[in-house]
């Protein structure tokens, strides 16, 4: 039979006891778009895609747009021409044409995989062609609604830095959400999301991020990329203000009981070490209203 799994992903289950269940759960990934999938993708405006650059590093971006932007068919994915002023997206996709997507509705809290490989399209729209397509449960998602869609939109303001600024260090200390791309040198790239209640991201140091890892879907495709490649990219959004902060950088994951203890809630740990952090100012034209936290976080 052919492995789902890689062997990172096969490290990450035997250790946490779980290979024989996510031989189970992993059946319902798929190579195609169910229709409700399809139904699903034309409504949403928001999406995070995980690419990874010349150099190796796997960034993840933000896609934002009006419902109708990403479009689909069993096979395919279309998605929009989007400005993207600094972003590293699309020069990724020139020389690496692997992407992987989640998709979220945050005030369903429904929302989806899918990874596979890009054709560029003449006028900048994305064709998508899916090898990895499922769902992923609603846990840790924070419910939000579109508050504000301005029509006038300020110019995106960019800046680089080597390591956490006083200000980003602060702004992912009150974090409830964040983005996270892998990559499997061999196979797909990988894009998922975080969460819990502020302050579930620590930062040590200005180079330095812990967070903890819950229980989740126990397919382990992010923990199993860090495993076999540490490369990997963060989103951090501020929902108030549309900016962005991506990071790139060297993930590990921790499995030692003591240092578990000071998380709450946490199976495991993952630290970053910062290599590159990349400030968006107005990335998304979009004001979001908070509801209500995950009842399942920790």
């Amino acid at each position: 039979m052919h492995e789902v799994f890689h062997e990172g992903e096969l490290a990450v289950q035997l250790r946490a006891g779980v290979k024989q269940m996510a031989q189970r759960v992993g059946r319902m990934i798929k190579t195609t778009i169910p229709f409700a999938a399809q139904e699903f993708l034309s409504e949403q405006s928001f999406a995070a895609a995980a690419t990874i650059d010349s150099a190796g590093w796997v960034w993840a971006s933000l896609l934002v747009g009006p419902p109708g932007f990403m479009t689909a068919d069993e096979q395919t994915v279309h998605i929009s021409p989007i400005p993207l002023s600094g972003d590293p997206l699309v020069e990724n996709l020139r020389q690496d044409r692997r992407i992987g997507l989640v998709v979220i509705d945050f005030a369903t809290r429904r929302r989806m995989r899918l990874n596979g490989q890009v054709e560029m399209q003449e006028d900048g729209a994305l064709m998508v062609r899916p090898q990895e397509v499922y769902a992923n449960c609603p846990k840790y998602i924070q419910v939000r609604t579109v508050d504000v869609d301005p029509v006038d939109l300020r110019p995106v303001t960019v800046s680089r830095h080597d390591v956490l600024t006083a200000q980003q260090q602060a702004w992912i200390r009150q974090a409830d959400t964040f983005f996270i791309a892998t990559a499997y040198p061999q196979g797909n790239a990988d894009a998922s999301h975080r969460g819990g209640n502020p302050g579930f991201v620590t930062v040590p140091d200005p180079g330095t991020l812990i967070w903890p890892d819950y229980a989740g879907n126990m397919l382990f495709n992010t923990l199993g990329n860090i495993q076999a490649n540490p490369r990997t990219g963060l989103l951090f959004l501020d929902f108030a203000t549309g900016s962005t902060l991506q990071i790139i950088g060297e993930a590990h994951v921790v499995w030692d009981e003591e240092q578990l203890a000071n998380y709450r809630g946490a199976e495991r740990l993952v630290t970053f070490k910062v290599r590159q952090v990349v400030e968006s100012g107005n990335r998304f034209p979009r004001q979001w209203r908070f509801h209500s936290y995950s009842p399942h976080n920790p």
